[in-house]
C-alpha cells in the first residue's frame, strides 16, 4: 500500500536517512500531484521537512511555488532560506522578476538570498538591479550582489 502525501511528507522528518531519501524521490516523482502540500511544508514546525520541502519544489521547478518559496526566504533557519533560494535559482527565467522585486526587501537574508538565486539564473535584466545593492548595509547582501553581478557578466 502506497503512502499518502501527507505521510510522505511527515517521512522527510525520520531519522533514517533512506525513509527520507525514499519519500523525497517518491514526492518528486508525483509532482504536480504534491506542489500543493509540498508548499504547505514549507511553513511546518519541523526544520527538515521544510528544508526538504524547498529542495523537492525546486527539483519540481513548477513555477507555482514561486511565491512560497520567496515567503521562505525569512524562515528563521539558514539551511532553509539557503535551500529555498537554491530551489529559486532552479525554477529559470519566470522566477527572475519575482526575484528582482525583493532585491529591497526590509530582511537582509532575503536580499542577499535573492541575489545569490540571481547570479545562479544568470539574467541581465538583473545586473542594474543588483549594482543598488554594492551599498548595502550588510556585507552579506554586498558579497552576493558583487558574486551575482560577476556570474552573470562571466
Amino acid at each position: 500500500m502506497s503512502k499518502s502525501v501527507e505521510e510522505l511528507i511527515e517521512d522527510l522528518n525520520d531519522q533514517d536517512e533512506f525513509v527520507v531519501e525514499a519519500a523525497a524521490g517518491e514526492l518528486e516523482m508525483m509532482g504536480e500531484e504534491s506542489v500543493d502540500a509540498l508548499m504547505s511544508a514549507l511553513s511546518h514546525r519541523k526544520k527538515n521537512i521544510r528544508l526538504n520541502a524547498a529542495k523537492i519544489l525546486g527539483a519540481i521547478s513548477n513555477p507555482k511555488s514561486i511565491g512560497a518559496l520567496i515567503l521562505t526566504l525569512r524562515d528563521n533557519n539558514k539551511l532553509v532560506r539557503r535551500e529555498a533560494s537554491t530551489a529559486l535559482s532552479r525554477m529559470g527565467q519566470i522566477a527572475v522578476d519575482p526575484l528582482i522585486e525583493i532585491l529591497d526587501d526590509e530582511d537582509w537574508r532575503v536580499r542577499g538570498a535573492a541575489a545569490w538565486a540571481l547570479g545562479n539564473l544568470k539574467d541581465d535584466a538583473a545586473i542594474e538591479p543588483l549594482e543598488a545593492l554594492l551599498e548595502d548595509e550588510s556585507g552579506y547582501v554586498r558579497a552576493g550582489a558583487l558574486n551575482a553581478i560577476n556570474s552573470i557578466k562571466s
